[in-house]
């Protein structure tokens, strides 16, 4: 058949349509933490993937994944949304109502081939909750079996959820040789001590293999020729596991590495130090794919002329460790001055309860560790009620003396003004994203929401 204007315009238009329709290939480690990149200067992990894709986009300095627990923070980045909206999303194992709209689903219903490897949402149960499968998309053994369902010029959205480098840090150990102990940045919280260096590695060890296996994806996508079609994000669902890490909303719980690589829209080498967060990534897929933002989204695009100086912070029941399954509620804003924390329940233990009650063990919200282990043996002060002690009403720190945020001047009179400004403008953030904590500070709504997790049997973990 001859090449004609006309067919030659109509292949044309339909390339045009397909290249308007970006793949969207999502790299999401488990727990891995800003800064631990070689870009952002980490002396020890070395991430050439992560390096990669900050060096041909554009990289942020301030990402944040404001929910530091597993699954109210992946149910905002499905949703936009903050996990005080998502009902009992908000709270680890507690499921997302399919009523919700995410980004995946919208894709799916536009046409998309929509999947994904290891973790998606979670952890919870979908089906549970009516869903048809997991939130993520549907599950595949790899990202080369889902390539292979694709229809031909199909566009996809793939989620690549790792397991790394979530606890027991036991992956990735021929790396851990070529580091260097001494070079490990110890946080202030914790002391000084072989095997807190020793463990941070085992940490690095399994930051690496993420990198290496979204190494692995991008080779593969470029194989397939939809290297510059696809917008590829690699980052975090929260920080690291340290105590004090995750499931709190201090920085190393909450800040997380992001990196962005579309050459369509995002410059190669662009610095970002705007407050982002990962409930901006729904926005932005749908943006750049075309498709209208429902109504229920509160986060922004990463497209907006509109940047943030400020990220809200805020956190529910994380594992059942507090007898009742009594949650533990803070909301905060995160500046670039400050850190204000407002923790609505000082009786009770942050950690969980010093005893055993129905997961993970005694201190339950801090997972199994070498380095919890040492704390629960030696005791040593500050450090252990900096980790698993309580703690009072309100917390305020100084980031420019205090960036590892250890030093509480919430009850110094000389920070009073400050400290009101801040809570003024969490009740306010509260009050605009309909938080139920804004008009009943005390609710027990999320003490009474359902928890998936199965309960611990037996003797709980050895603490």
């Amino acid at each position: 058949m001859p090449i004609t204007r006309r067919t030659f315009l109509s292949a044309t238009a339909a390339m045009a349509a397909q290249s308007a329709r970006p793949n969207i290939v999502l790299l999401l480690a488990d727990n891995w933490a800003w800064p631990h990149a070689s870009y952002y200067g980490d002396p020890v992990v070395k991430t050439p993937t992560f390096d990669r894709l900050a060096k041909e986009g554009a990289v942020f300095t301030h990402s944040f994944a404001p929910n530091p627990s597993c699954s109210p923070s992946r149910s905002l980045l499905l949703t936009g949304q903050p996990a005080h909206r998502l009902g009992e999303a908000a709270s680890l194992y507690g499921n997302l109502s399919p009523d919700v709209p995410t980004y995946s689903g919208l894709l799916e219903k536009a046409g998309y081939l929509v999947g994904f490897e290891g973790k998606g949402w979670g952890p919870g149960s979908p089906e549970k909750a009516g869903w048809k499968h997991n939130q993520a998309g549907v599950s595949y053994p790899d990202f080369d079996a889902f390539l292979k369902a694709r229809s031909k010029g199909q566009p996809f959205c793939f989620w690549f959820g790792s397991h790394d480098p979530h606890v027991p840090w036991n992956r990735g150990q021929e790396r851990k040789p070529k580091m260097d102990p001494a070079r490990v940045k110890v946080p202030a919280h914790l002391p000084d001590k072989a095997v807190v260096r020793d463990d941070i590695l085992n940490y690095y060890c399994e930051v690496q293999q993420f990198d290496f296996e979204c190494g692995e994806i991008i080779a593969a996508l470029t194989a397939a020729g939809e290297l510059d079609n696809t917008i590829i994000v690699m980052t975090s669902d929260n920080g690291w596991q340290v105590p004090r890490g995750l499931g709190n909303c201090y920085d190393l719980g909450v800040r997380t590495p992001l990196a962005i690589r579309y050459p369509r829209q995002f410059k190669a080498g662009v610095v970002r130090e705007d407050y982002v967060s990962i409930g901006d990534l729904a926005p932005t897929f749908l943006e750049l794919t075309g498709l209208p933002i429902p109504a229920g989204v509160t986060e922004k695009s990463l497209l907006a002329k509109q940047r943030r100086t400020e990220m809200f912070l805020e956190r529910e029941r994380h594992a059942n460790v507090r007898k009742g399954d009594l949650s533990y509620p803070v909301r905060g804003v995160r500046t670039a001055e400050y850190l204000y924390l407002r923790n609505f329940e000082p009786d009770r233990w942050p950690a969980g309860d010093p005893e055993f009650y129905w997961a993970v063990g005694p201190y339950g919200d801090v997972d199994d560790s070498p380095v919890k282990q040492m704390l629960l043996k030696d005791k040593p002060q500050p450090h252990f009620d900096l980790t698993l002690g309580r703690r009072p009403a309100e917390e305020l720190y100084v980031l420019k003396d205090d960036p590892d945020q250890v030093r509480n001047v919430a009850a110094d009179p000389k920070y009073a003004k400050v400290k009101a400004q801040l809570a003024a403008k969490v009740q306010q953030w509260m009050v605009a994203t309909k938080d139920p904590r804004a008009t009943n500070p005390h609710t027990d709504f999320w003490d009474r929401a359902p928890y998936s997790g199965a309960k611990f049997k037996g003797a709980p973990p050895a603490n």
